[in-house]
């Protein structure tokens, strides 16, 4: 059997192997051919020659980035464990700018490498689509764009809209007028906005229309320009929907569209607009589109378990 030793040298081998070993543990998961020991300040890994340099690899890249940002969590684990190279994980200097200086002090940036392509790809075109499961920061990081757009006067509006379908549920049996059976169901939008915004300035950017948030029937007929404008659940959009809010595009606006093709809420065999879309438009220059996964979760760490558990039925034929 052969063996392979790494000595932690100039990290702390307790931060680096996590509370309780949990870091050694999650290690052991991904390599269970191996037999791994962490004692003191040292590695050392049992088993084959093949699995030990692909071991001694990724056990090389979690050391460089806890070497460079001190800090090493579960998230971070997986995506490099799962990563071909170290661009799909590593933030290049570049992209590693706050997008948002938020509410109390708190910085919003791009977090995995998806989410900063998403970034790069928003500075580089004038539409883009942004798919992916729930959790993977799609609207938070669009939001966080369009913020930040509106603060340096690159725009002069936030236009942010939903199509108004229920998950499994009827707007019409909800109390009140249309504001308050609607606002529930652009909170996820309100609640990125909040993080972002304070308080006072956002009821007055929502008050003189600086910041809109809609329905997507509302757009008919508009013409959306100087504007940065999301359009959040685009699986739940019909063909003429999506074409409508497509041709809304006026001078000087940027257009993000986010969804989830595996959450549609559509009646039965009604072609989602955002699938038909992004089929269409794939060759079309000036139109970015990124697809994240579970690698960009970045909710309870459950979330990436979930999906993955969810995924393996759905894909049973």
């Amino acid at each position: 059997m052969n063996e392979l030793i790494i000595e932690l040298t100039e990290i702390s081998p307790r931060d680096f192997f996590g509370l309780q070993n949990a870091n050694i543990d999650l290690l052991k998961k991904y390599f269970p051919k191996l037999k791994i020991v962490a004692r003191g300040s040292k590695i050392r890994a049992y088993g084959d020659e093949e699995i030990l340099e692909e071991f001694d690899t990724r056990l090389t890249m979690l050391l460089e980035h806890f070497a460079k940002y001190n800090k090493l969590d579960e998230n971070e684990i997986e995506r490099i464990l799962q990563s071909e190279s170290k661009e799909d994980y590593e933030t290049p200097p570049s992209s590693n700018e706050v997008l948002v200086h938020g509410v109390n002090g708190k910085l919003i940036k791009a977090q995995t490498a998806n989410q900063r392509k998403l970034v790069n790809l928003m500075s580089k075109n004038d539409m883009v689509f942004a798919v992916g499961p729930a959790g993977t920061g799609k609207t938070y990081t669009g939001v966080a764009l369009a913020v930040k757009a509106l603060k340096e006067k690159q725009v002069k509006r936030i236009i942010l809209t939903r199509p108004a379908v229920e998950a499994g549920e009827n707007l019409g049996f909800l109390p009140g007028d249309l504001k308050e059976k609607l606002d529930p169901y652009m909170q996820p939008l309100y609640d990125a906005l909040r993080d972002m915004v304070p308080h006072e300035k956002l009821e007055s950017h929502i008050e003189k229309g600086v910041i809109q948030i809609a329905p997507l029937a509302f757009m008919r007929g508009r013409t959306l320009d100087n504007a940065f404008v999301i359009l959040d659940e685009a699986q739940n959009t019909t063909h003429a929907q999506m074409k409508m809010f497509l041709t809304r595009m006026g001078k000087n606006a940027k257009f993000m569209i986010t969804g989830d093709p595996g959450q549609i809420d559509l009646p039965r065999r009604v072609i989602s607009g955002l699938k038909e879309a992004l089929l269409v438009l794939k060759d079309v220059d000036g139109v970015g589109m990124i697809y994240l996964d579970d690698k960009d979760v970045i909710r309870h760490r459950l979330v990436k378990k979930v999906i993955a558990a969810y995924k393996a039925i759905e894909n049973v034929d």
